[in-house]
């Protein structure tokens, strides 16, 4: 599959480019970072940016591989990135309902997400 926006491609890896305070690295803004698609996505590493994207994109292939259950590891910080993810979430079509994580699993620093 071929990422429009970054002209990445992954088969059995996602492949985005991770948070980096150079410019001269590639056009996207980072190395890039190839992850694997097993049911855990932590968005620390990635630009703000590129959060929808990578959320998308993680949910498209974690579902078309049967993984019906993802926790997305955003953090507890004051809660604005558990907020963007909460929305992007809850308009995606194949997301059957998300609830914060319980403590043995990250908490209110990530979100347990189930799809259909």
């Amino acid at each position: 599959m071929l990422h429009p926006a970054i002209g990445l491609s992954f088969k059995g890896l996602l492949t985005w480019p991770r948070m980096n305070d150079s410019k001269d690295v590639n056009p996207a803004g980072g190395e890039p970072v190839e992850l694997p698609i097993d049911g855990v996505l932590d968005l620390h590493t990635f630009r703000p940016a590129d959060v929808k994207g990578v959320v998308i994109d993680c949910l498209d292939e974690c579902r078309a591989r049967g993984i019906l259950e993802v926790r997305i590891i955003h953090g507890k910080g004051i809660g604005q990135l558990r907020q963007t993810v909460h929305s992007i979430l809850a308009k995606h079509p194949h997301v059957s309902f998300f609830v914060l994580a319980g403590e043995a699993y990250g908490g209110s620093g990530a979100t347990i997400v189930h799809l259909r």
